[in-house]
């Protein structure tokens, strides 16, 4: 998959800007706040029908305008593609793929696959289980388009499960006949997510096992493992067991949306005991691993964004990263960085050609 140019209007901190791309790796360079970032942002927007900073559309529309449009022109799998975005205040998204818009965004979710890697990343590792779960259902999301409806279908059995249980606590009464309703359709939604996520981490694992050990030379023993109260007994046992305390705390305390991707180092928390550099390696080494997920399943190359990836890595891993991404198991590639010089010198080291953009409060000029 390639973009062959961006177009904005009123995006965050852009007027306006143009954008042609003509090479595989695209570097925008400049100060921190020029504006490096929203770039990416915007080919994300594009790509998953969202921002990855903040999910509210209507911030991303810059401050005094009444509107935002964002589009890119695509080769997709040899097809030339047209994707435009657009929002006016207090009016519904417009997201539209060569010209007809989509009768639900879900729809548009995995056709153009794209994986990012920013410094924002860290709360993989520092937050709770939640952005972990995110994390899983992102990825799986753009290569199962009947997963995304699965989980918002369990979701959706979650909240009016949580509602009888309020219900409860005020009437005092429990309709059995309705809960046992909800709980079945519970566990159907949650064993289909459960295994899709099983077989998920199957194929993912060994995946970054492998860019991690590339990006570290073997230095470090890290471990990735997916922790279900699934994986131990039956969906349909665990409700049974739990139901006292459920009423107690009026929500539903087991299931999958208590799922944890536990991170470790040394047989230890990466979050307590992994160093700036550690987690910094650890968490590239889980992008990539999505983006190998991703193109394995896809058939095609997504694209890879990174914002300020040389940040807190030491010059070999940045040398072992660059060198990896630009060889041809990866396609199109997007960087940010505040040197010029740097981005320059390390993609000559490697003989990589890149397209150098340098940013500034908002405007972009070819270097």
């Amino acid at each position: 998959m390639w973009l062959k140019n961006l177009t904005l209007l009123n995006f965050k901190n852009y007027n306006a800007a143009d954008l042609v791309f003509s090479n595989s790796v695209i570097a925008f360079v400049g100060n921190n706040g020029a504006g490096k970032t929203n770039l990416l942002d915007a080919i994300h927007y594009l790509c998953l029908c969202k921002s990855y900073f903040n999910p509210i559309d209507s911030q991303q529309i810059k401050t005094g305008e009444e509107l935002f449009l964002v589009q890119g022109d695509f080769i997709r799998e040899e097809k030339a593609e047209k994707i435009s975005c657009g929002l006016k205040k207090n009016q519904k998204k417009s997201f539209k793929r060569n010209k007809k818009e989509y009768d639900k965004l879900a729809d548009h979710i995995g056709l153009f696959p794209v994986v990012m890697i920013s410094p924002y990343d860290i709360n993989l590792i520092m937050d709770g289980s939640e952005e972990r779960r995110r994390f899983i259902d992102n990825v799986i999301s753009q290569t199962d388009s009947r997963y995304l409806d699965e989980l918002i279908t369990y979701n959706k059995h979650l909240l009016n499960r949580n509602a009888l249980l309020k219900q409860v606590a005020i009437t005092r009464t429990l309709d059995v006949a309705l809960l046992q309703i909800l709980d079945e359709q519970l566990v159907n939604s949650g064993n289909i997510i459960f295994e899709k996520r099983k077989q998920f981490l199957l194929n993912f694992i060994p995946l970054f096992d492998k860019h991690y050990q590339f990006l570290t030379n073997n230095a470090e023993q890290v471990a990735l493992s997916y922790q279900s109260q699934l994986n131990e007994q039956s969906f349909e046992t665990l409700l049974a067991q739990a139901i006292e305390k459920d009423r107690l705390l009026e929500r539903t305390t087991v299931g999958i949306h208590k799922d944890e991707l536990q991170f470790e180092i040394a047989g230890m928390s990466m979050k307590k005991f992994g160093s700036q550099g550690q987690q910094k390696s650890f968490l590239i080494a889980l992008k990539l691993a999505q983006y190998s997920y991703l193109q394995k399943f896809k058939d095609f190359k997504p694209l890879l964004l990174l914002d300020d990836i040389f940040d807190k890595l030491d010059q070999n891993r940045i040398h072992k990263l660059m060198e990896m991404v630009s060889h041809h198991d990866f396609g199109q590639i997007f960087i940010t960085d505040t040197d010029k010089q740097r981005v320059a010198k390390v993609f000559e080291q490697i003989a990589i050609d890149v397209d150098l953009f340098e940013v500034s409060e908002g405007s972009v000029s070819h270097a």
